[in-house]
């Protein structure tokens, strides 16, 4: 079995984070700032804010926590959305309230929505930008390929199923209501998958020589699992897979933080003109 591991390449990537990030400070006295809000106080999302915070620290990028109540959520992002020293702005999902999420994501001005998720974004969205890079890092060409993607969320499966019919790959994408997919599966070079479904790919679903990223995390009995039930990565040998943990994840911080140095370079541009 090839394993797809995301943490493999992600340290080259953070090496080139770092000196393009001391080359803004340095040349063009630029300092690059994240702000992260959220409203919802859980240890997973205190550990994903986390790992956010030290990343930017490594790369001498600033990541600021706003902790907010929801009736604070709106007058926080225009505030930041105002404020010239920020670069980027996540709102971090979910929310407490989450009949605010359509609001509040593209309340966040279009250039410094990192996470690409506004209806006006300008920047690829962070975990299709790290699924892309992970197969091309791993030599897995999309051109004249079946591919799948399983779910249609707002952070991975729409957004890529735009990127990839963008980029003119032939893409199907099966969600809750389609009533084809374990038939079709079988049939595709390459599988994404993104339900937070435990188990719900087997191993009768996979072709031989298939590449399978799967970009979902769920909790089952205290462990991480991912849509991908746990023996095909054990009796699998003839296919591409992404491991339970550091396959996309650690590819998609990567791929947030070039969104905020691009658009930290983008806004200062604009600035200059």
């Amino acid at each position: 079995m090839k394993v797809l591991n995301g943490s493999e390449l992600s340290g080259y990537i953070k090496e080139r984070q770092a000196k393009q990030v001391r080359a803004l400070r340095q040349a063009e006295g630029i300092q690059p700032k994240l702000a992260i809000i959220k409203t919802i106080d859980d240890p997973v999302i205190a550990s994903y804010v986390g790992k956010k915070k030290a990343y930017g620290a490594d790369i001498l990028i600033e990541v600021d926590i706003y902790d907010v109540s929801s009736d604070q959520l709106f007058d926080t992002i225009k505030k930041l959305n105002a404020d010239d020293t920020v670069h980027g702005i996540i709102v971090q999902l979910p929310l407490s309230d989450m009949s605010q999420t359509e609001e509040a994501v593209n309340l966040v001005a279009s250039e410094k929505d990192v996470d690409g998720l506004s209806s006006g974004a300008t920047l690829v969205p962070a975990t299709p930008m790290a699924i892309d890079w992970l197969l091309a890092g791993y030599n897995v060409d999309l051109k004249d390929k079946k591919i799948a993607i399983v779910g249609r969320g707002r952070l991975v499966g729409a957004p890529l199923e735009k990127l990839w019919l963008a980029a003119g790959h032939d893409v199907e994408v099966f969600d809750k209501q389609s009533t084809n997919t374990f038939e079709r599966l079988p049939h595709m070079d390459v599988i994404v998958t993104a339900t937070g479904v435990p188990g719900l790919i087997k191993s009768e679903h996979i072709k031989q020589g298939a590449a399978v990223v799967d970009a979902a995390t769920a909790s089952e009995k205290g462990k991480i699992v991912g849509d991908v039930a746990d023996d095909v990565r054990e009796n699998r040998d003839d296919i591409a897979i992404t491991p339970v943990k550091g396959g996309v994840g650690p590819l998609t911080v990567c791929a947030l933080f070039d969104n905020v140095i691009r658009a930290a370079r983008n806004q200062a541009e604009l600035k200059n003109d």
